[in-house]
């Protein structure tokens, strides 16, 4: 009797299940994921306890991770008529800012100024290795002078500008001076390069290869505004006579090119290319390299030189690997992909709204005006000899403007070193230079974004392809009438 109640019931339940209904589509996916997030949650609470949980560190860096995607994905979403989309890192930078400065969110939102440098030390180490990979010899070698002159002539020239001005205004020592100066110096790749991409695609400025100049040029105005920041930061933190500290930061940039050689030319043989999963190995040894070379070169007291390590070993590990480089850099962006709302969310959350002072926003926004009009002049200039007509010579100026990935990879570092000294004169020059370096991300990115995508398709001749041709031949079109009819299309693109 037994047996025959266990078979019916069991029969009663399987047909009870074949009559259910079950979920699939959006709701078996939203399901699905609501438990592997619980599961992942319950993981993490039963291993650090407080740690996930509100005003825990770890919660925080959760919270701010997620904010700082929405935001980007929401302002990359703003679309203008006849305009491009503002940069989505200026939405990631907002959603630090706001958790930052919204009350109790903040106590809520705790993050650890450590795990915050650490965060910001591996981003910027991811920042210097797509440098590195980056740069191309080539190039430089085919475009010469006009790209040595635009890399070099602007850079320099803004940042001691800036470094003037800001000494008489917002009376900060030389050498802090020359710090925000190559601070606010370097152009983001950030945003010229996808723009650039985009123009070259659809055409523009290709017969006379300004997409090309101004993508390697930034390559190289961005190693030597590092190069320069790392020097300046060397001998400010360093104790001792003016000479000795000036030797040390010598000291720094030799020792980080030295260092760059040897781990540049020992990922050239290794891994071997016999082995299995080589892209993977070859990727995790050069994104390990270089964070390690950024970290120890703190802990030895040389912090200028790690930057100028990864840049290096990066470039020559490229140069050893050749066409085999391509998925290795591919990899090393999707890992930017995952640090760059962090690092953007966490600079947007060291700045708090209430402890800034006026004259410091104001005199602040003085400098960087005055760098970045002399910057457009000395461009201008410098370009002025390279064979181009005077509507590419604006365009090359205005794309020059734009800044955000290195003064956010930078920007903090100094102030990092300063809290580590605890020195509060330092600890506020350190400030003085992250606020600036917000500000130039807030008011540079969107403009210079937005001045490419008007400017291009308006400035630069377009060479239409044979495919796009009725006679068959490849054919520039001037800055005419027949252009203005692709400009909102391009725009929009843009």
């Amino acid at each position: 009797m037994k047996m025959a109640s266990s078979s019916s019931c069991c029969a009663s339940c399987l047909r009870l299940k074949d009559r259910c209904p079950r979920p699939q589509g959006l709701v078996n996916l939203i399901v699905t994921k609501v438990c592997l997030f619980a599961l992942l949650f319950g993981l993490v609470w039963s291993v650090t306890g407080g740690e996930c949980l509100p005003g825990g560190n770890l919660f925080g860096i959760v919270v701010l991770f997620i904010c700082s995607v929405f935001g980007g994905k929401l302002v990359g979403m703003i679309q203008l008529p006849t305009l491009p989309p503002f940069p989505p890192l200026l939405g990631m930078l907002l959603a630090g800012l706001l958790l930052r400065n919204v009350p109790y969110i903040t106590d809520a939102v705790y993050i650890d100024t450590h795990w915050s440098s650490a965060l910001r030390n591996i981003a910027l180490s991811i920042i210097l290795t797509r440098a590195g990979l980056g740069l191309d010899p080539t190039a430089l070698s085919r475009l010469k002078a006009v790209c040595v002159r635009l890399a070099v002539g602007p850079c320099v020239v803004e940042a001691s500008i800036v470094a003037v001005v800001s000494h008489f205004l917002l009376g900060l020592p030389w050498v802090w001076g020359f710090i925000l100066g190559f601070v606010l110096a370097a152009v983001s790749p950030a945003v010229v390069v996808p723009s650039m991409l985009l123009l070259q695609r659809e055409g523009y400025g290709v017969e006379k290869g300004i997409p090309t100049l101004l993508m390697a040029a930034g390559s190289f105005d961005d190693i030597l505004a590092i190069t320069g920041f790392s020097t300046c930061l060397g001998i400010a933190f360093s104790t001792g006579s003016t000479w000795m500290n000036i030797l040390k930061g010598l000291l720094e940039v030799v020792g980080g090119v030295i260092a760059g050689l040897i781990l540049g030319l020992f990922l050239c043989y290794f891994p071997s290319k016999d082995q299995e999963d080589l892209v993977l190995r070859r990727t995790l040894m050069l994104l390990g390299l270089s964070i390690f070379s950024v970290f120890f070169s703190h802990v030895v007291g040389f912090a200028g030189a790690g930057g100028l390590s990864t840049l290096v070993l990066a470039f020559l590990a490229a140069l050893g690997w050749k066409t085999d480089k391509a998925p290795v850099a591919a990899m090393v962006g999707r890992s930017w992909d995952v640090f760059q709302p962090l690092l953007f969310g966490l600079i947007g959350a060291e700045i708090t709204i209430a402890t800034l002072s006026p004259s410091t926003v104001g005199l602040g926004l003085a400098c960087i005006s005055t760098g970045l009009v002399i910057r457009l002049l000395v461009t201008f200039l410098l370009v002025h000899y390279g064979g181009f007509n005077l509507k590419e010579k604006l365009f090359i100026s205005v794309a020059w403007l734009p800044k955000a990935t290195v003064q956010a990879a930078i920007g903090s570092k100094a102030l990092d070193l300063a809290r580590e000294d605890g020195d509060e004169t330092l600890i506020k020059f350190g400030l003085d230079v992250l606020t600036l370096a917000v500000l130039a991300i807030l008011t540079t990115a969107p403009i210079g974004a937005l001045g490419i995508g008007l400017a291009g398709p308006r400035l630069l001749a377009r060479q239409v392809k044979a495919d796009d041709t009725e006679g068959g031949a490849t054919t520039p079109i001037s800055n005419g009438i027949g252009q203005e009819k692709d400009n909102v299309t391009l725009e929009s693109k843009l």
